[in-house]
């Protein structure tokens, strides 16, 4: 009589194990339990889970201490952002909502998510979703950004909360950890903590370490302790950082909160970075769901300041917006510019922080999702539209990375790979105007080296600046990384700074097609974007069956990060927000359900020199100005 604990060991022959995005498949193995007395069932369960081990690797290095996740013996990069609720009303949110917001992740080559701990457990269909998917999943509790009561009923209840969800989804495979808390074990530091009373203070942090690495560590050591458990993010596990010694995981938020510039990501060195962020506004589609003409004046509207997550965002965003770039010259130009401004800087962050590997071993960005339309950190809008941010995201977080960065009066060729077997591929850097003129064009095959990153071609700056006609501020580099002679990376490096960019006025031929009618095959698949059907109408139903076309662009000069939209019309690209190179036709997928005739009628590709007022107006503008 009574519980009774009953350990049945189950050997599975040539197991197949469950991998994250990009490592391996996903296979997913059902079980069945039966309790028989003679012939009768008395009781039965089934349960289902994927085969996989899981190790955070915490071991002394010349950095301090590794943090890193050791997934079937293979040390994995975490790449991804933070996942908030998917609405403001729970109920509301949708299977189709759940899947789409997931697999844009996996196909921005993400292989993680941190389920924020100020939001709520979510359903089991997100998590099966995230194991059908191969995303990884950082769980926080729920507990977040403030410090909790002490008292013995409180603990109590946080013991049988922790037991519930644990119980509940422990055989997830996607759950790689469990952490206790988000930003509680640096709120004490935030909260007037020389005003606190000394007893009162250590009190707090008796009950914080009780509560944190006690009661919730046990529960999943006892319940789960294949999985491992970290007390807070961000956190080292109370150990001391100095700039010679960092462990843990980190929150940044120096660029955005501090203002600073978005440079300053490349000051830090992060074993594991959990969170930083950037915001910017969703595109005019979004916007116009709540708003109306009058309000779409500027930023500082009252609804436009309304549908925002920080108080201080609007100004923030124009603050950085003009130290980077021109004056934006209307209402729809600043929401593109500000997409284009998030985009850059996080891809600033982004791949600093993958060619630090190993030293950094993760990089999550905040945020995913949204939970409502507003202006905000993600890059995947209210209704699940791509943001500037996720397509660069797509790109920094490819397998293979060709990252160019200045340095020490050099330009190093990085390149970062997912891989866990060398690669042979072809280097090329060519350094043009952006006219178009061809400065230098050099290539050499290189092999990559699997699960590193390496600087393999270094070119002093002053190689550069002696080339004929080489004024910074008409040109750029281009580096590509071609594996059987297809490009699997590419990337530009600018030597000043936007606003001090000579740009000239792009003028992009385009022509848009049924697919392969041209003859001309697209380049990139396209991604498994679909606006969420909302209860408000927004969006779009599967019904319809979908068409695809091929869209033609080409431009005699460097058109920088072109936008294509369709106005109101449902589409889905293979790729936005890019920079189409001088005299380089680049040919793109459209998938739509709308009619050739409508995609072409309300079809509009602009650049970022489309974003601003022609040079001689800024000029006098801004002498006006100073009268």
């Amino acid at each position: 009589p009574g519980v009774n604990h009953v350990t049945l060991p189950i050997d599975i022959s040539n197991p197949q194990l469950w991998y994250p995005a990009g490592y391996g498949a996903q296979p997913i193995y059902k079980f069945q339990v039966q309790l028989k007395s003679a012939k009768q069932t008395l009781d039965e369960a089934t349960a289902k889970t994927g085969l996989r081990s899981v190790v955070l690797r915490r071991e002394p290095d010349q950095w301090g201490r590794s943090f890193e996740f050791v997934v079937n013996g293979i040390p994995v990069f975490g790449k991804g952002a933070d996942v908030i609720p998917f609405d403001s009303f729970p109920t509301r949110v949708t299977t189709q909502q759940y899947r789409q917001v997931l697999q844009s992740a996996v196909d921005a080559n993400m292989n993680m998510v941190r389920h924020w701990g100020g939001g709520y457990y979510e359903t089991d269909e997100f998590y099966d979703l995230c194991d059908e998917l191969g995303i990884m999943i950082w769980q926080d509790f729920m507990f977040g950004n403030d410090w909790q009561p002490g008292t013995y009923d409180w603990k109590l209840n946080v013991s049988r909360e922790a037991e519930q969800q644990v119980r509940r989804l422990r055989n997830h495979p996607s759950i790689v950890i469990w952490c206790g808390n988000n930003e509680t074990e640096v709120a004490l530091a935030w909260k007037d903590r020389d005003k606190l009373n000394p007893e009162i203070r250590f009190q707090m942090w008796q009950d914080y370490v009780t509560t944190f690495s006690g009661i919730l560590a046990a529960a999943v050591n006892r319940l789960a302790p294949e999985t491992p458990y970290w007390p807070s993010s961000p956190s080292a596990d109370y150990e001391e950082l100095s700039d010679k010694y960092q462990s843990g995981d980190m929150h940044d938020w120096s660029v955005w909160h501090g203002r600073v510039p978005f440079t300053d990501y490349e000051k830090h060195n992060p074993r594991f970075m959990t969170e930083y962020g950037f915001q910017s506004f969703p595109e005019m589609r979004t916007v116009e769901t709540f708003t109306i003409p009058e309000d779409r004046i500027d930023i500082f509207t009252p609804v436009m300041l309304a549908h925002q997550k920080n108080n201080a965002g609007n100004a923030i965003i124009r603050d950085y917006m003009l130290r980077d770039y021109p004056q934006p010259k209307d209402f729809a130009s600043f929401l593109y510019a500000s997409q284009v401004l998030q985009a850059e800087g996080i891809k600033v962050g982004a791949e600093h922080l993958r060619r630090n590997r190993p030293r950094t071993m993760g990089s999550i960005y905040w945020q995913l999702n949204d939970c409502w339309p507003v202006a905000s950190w993600s890059s995947l809008d209210y209704y699940g539209r791509w943001k500037a941010l996720h397509y660069y995201a797509r790109r920094f977080y490819a397998p293979v990375l060709i990252s160019p960065h200045q340095e020490e009066g050099n330009v190093a060729v990085y390149v970062v790979s997912d891989k866990t077997a060398p690669t042979v591929a072809t280097l090329r850097v060519r350094i043009l105007g952006f006219d178009g003129t061809v400065l230098s064009d050099k290539s050499q095959t290189i092999q990559v080296a699997p699960l590193a990153s390496k600087v393999y071609l270094t070119i002093p700056m002053l190689d550069i600046t002696n080339l004929p006609n080489a004024d910074l501020g008409k040109i750029f580099a281009v580096t590509d990384l071609l594996v059987d002679n297809k490009v699997i990376s590419t990337n530009t490096l600018f030597f000043v700074p936007t606003k001090d960019m000579q740009l000239p006025q792009a003028k992009i031929e385009s022509t848009l097609a049924p697919a392969n009618a041209s003859g001309a095959p697209s380049n990139v698949s396209a991604p498994s974007y679909r606006p969420a059907q909302r209860d408000d109408g927004v969006g779009s139903s599967n019904a319809a069956t979908e068409s695809n076309y091929t869209l033609h662009l080409s431009s005699p000069v460097l058109a920088e990060s072109v936008y294509i939209s369709f106005g109101n019309l449902d589409t889905k690209l293979s790729d936005n927000y890019f920079d189409l190179l001088p005299g380089q036709p680049v040919d793109l997928t459209i998938a739509s359900t709308a009619s050739l005739d409508d995609l072409k009628a309300n079809m509009r590709v602009i650049s970022l020199t489309d974003a601003f007022a022609p040079h001689e107006a800024q000029v006098s503008a801004a002498a006006n100005s100073q009268d």
